[in-house]
């Protein structure tokens, strides 16, 4: 059961103006827009949609507010596609909608749908680190971004209302891999056997069920570095960042936004196959951040800002 990846996302929200400025801030590229509906892409084609809250036929979000309302996974072909959902009708409801997308809700209460993967090849340019008596970057200086062009859509991360049901939802049920585990308080899944150490994480919260936060991806550290300054210079608000997370050893800059929970800058992840080892993790601060800076980095003197972190939606929270 081939599913590769997160295919497209869509978000319900309350201003589609304010929606579109953070987009175009973000670095997706814009397809079309319009009052009630906005569609924007990453740079591998995942799709980045944005309906207005009170549209009828979207599905109901996990949460009130601005929030996450559904998600596409994409199967490498029509038989990957069919052998998934054939595997998945003798789990849950299978339904059909006018677009030919079959979908399903989840334990959580997420819509979920699946289609034959829309995305292109990317491979990015990463750059390459010297270090001593192994330079691999000759006669080249680092780049220095002026903005990011996130990749695709690499992970979500959600608050389970009964993540033992969700585990066996995602793993019986789709296939999915464990590759670390906060045991009985949050799970790491990939969707393939080989390939980033993560597409979900579901985080255990009884009782409220929401969105942690959307990722995106980028090609490196310095990519993840200049579009976070950028996006603090044209006024958004840092969750946290930049820091590096010690599982899945990426680094990370998390932004409020107007689509959703906070929505996430990563790079450099751990990739994973069938030799991948699952480590069990004790669920408190450092193993969310190796390293952070609460506030982020000021856009004008690209110095930090002194700040709290008062979010309370860390995954030692």
């Amino acid at each position: 059961m081939a599913l590769n990846g997160i295919d497209q996302v869509t978000f319900g929200v309350a201003d589609i103006a304010e929606a579109k400025r953070f987009l175009d801030d973000w670095g997706v590229t814009p397809v079309s827009a319009n009052a009630d509906r906005l569609h924007y892409q990453t740079r591998d084609g995942s799709d980045v949609i944005v309906r207005k809250a009170d549209e009828p036929s979207l599905p109901a979000g996990l949460e009130p507010g601005n929030t996450l309302r559904e998600l596409i996974w994409g199967a490498e072909s029509q038989t990957e596609l069919d052998k998934t959902l054939a595997a998945l009708r003798t789990k849950a409801k299978v339904e059909t909608g006018a677009d030919s997308i079959p979908r399903v809700v989840d334990p959580n209460g997420l819509t979920i749908g699946f289609r034959v993967s829309k995305r292109k090849a990317f491979k990015a340019e990463a750059t390459q680190v010297n270090a001593p008596g192994a330079p691999r970057r000759i006669d080249l200086r680092s780049p220095i971004h002026e903005r990011a062009h996130p990749i695709g859509i690499g992970h979500i991360v959600v608050f389970a209302n009964d993540i033992e049901a969700l585990r066996a939802f995602y793993i019986d049920g789709l296939g999915f891999s464990l590759s670390d585990e906060y045991p009985g308080h949050g799970y790491f899944l990939r969707c393939q056997v080989e390939g980033e150490h993560h597409n979900l994480f579901m985080l255990n919260r009884p009782g409220k069920p929401g969105i942690n936060h959307v990722a995106f991806t980028l090609a490196d550290i310095h990519e993840v570095i200049g579009g976070g300054i950028a996006m603090s210079k044209q006024g958004w608000k840092t969750e946290i960042g930049p820091g590096r997370h010690p599982i899945s050893s990426a680094y990370f800059w998390y932004f409020e936004n107007p689509l959703c929970a906070p929505l996430e800058y990563y790079a450099d992840e751990d990739h994973c196959t069938a030799d991948w080892k699952p480590g069990k993790h004790e669920r408190k601060p450092e193993n969310f951040a190796e390293w952070a800076i609460a506030g982020g980095i000021d856009g004008k003197t690209r110095r930090q800002v002194v700040a709290q972190d008062n979010s309370g939606r860390g995954h030692a929270s």
